[in-house]
């Protein structure tokens, strides 16, 4: 069975920040072979232990949050467990486990606020990215921004309504076909150069 080490290892170490936002139909398969006994586990409850310290907690929230956006790429089974990694996220921002860890590997606190369709929990992501992320090359935060902005639009992740079953609205498909999420990006960018 999994531990904790084992995903952080895997996660931090292997991976790295090179790999952690890279599609990469390797890494999927790797993790779908690895871990998702684990994060199956996790999702029966079979973890609730690790959700008792930071290091635990932490590799809870990317076994929950992370691993399945690349164990089940473009499914709706990608976000089936963002509540649990959200209610984690939470419980240990409040209790500020998240400020024990260093970053790079602090984001994945927040990451499950980004990936809320929640416009609270996407400016709460904002406020604790700018306020515990110092040093950040700013990528953090212009995509915790660019999330944001998608939910004021849309109140919703448009890119997700095909694999979550849901029907695009007029204004959706204009997005998506527009350059959708990284005409975000780019618009904040010029406006930020500006």
């Amino acid at each position: 069975m999994a531990t904790p080490e084992d995903v952080l290892s895997y996660w931090l170490d292997e991976v790295g920040p090179k790999g952690w936002y890279d599609a990469s139909d390797a890494l999927d398969a790797d993790l779908r072979e690895r871990f998702q006994d684990a994060w199956e586990n996790a999702r029966e409850g079979t973890f609730g232990l690790w959700l008792t310290y930071p290091n635990g907690t932490l590799a809870y929230i990317i076994l929950m949050d992370q691993f399945p956006r690349n164990m089940f790429r473009d499914h709706a089974l990608s976000f089936s467990t963002d509540r649990s990694a959200l209610a984690a996220a939470k419980a240990a921002i409040h209790r500020g486990w998240d400020t024990r860890i260093d970053p790079p590997a602090r984001q994945f606190f927040y990451l499950p606020l980004m990936h809320s369709e929640n416009l609270c929990d996407q400016d709460r992501c904002v406020r604790l990215i700018c306020d515990r992320m110092k040093g950040d090359d700013g990528s953090n935060l212009l995509h915790a921004r660019a999330h944001r902005e998608v939910i004021r639009r849309f109140g919703r992740f448009p890119h997700r309504n095909s694999a979550l079953g849901r029907s695009n609205s007029g204004k959706e498909d204009f997005f998506l076909a527009s350059g959708g999420y990284g005409s975000i990006v780019r618009e904040l960018q010029k406006a930020d150069a500006a």
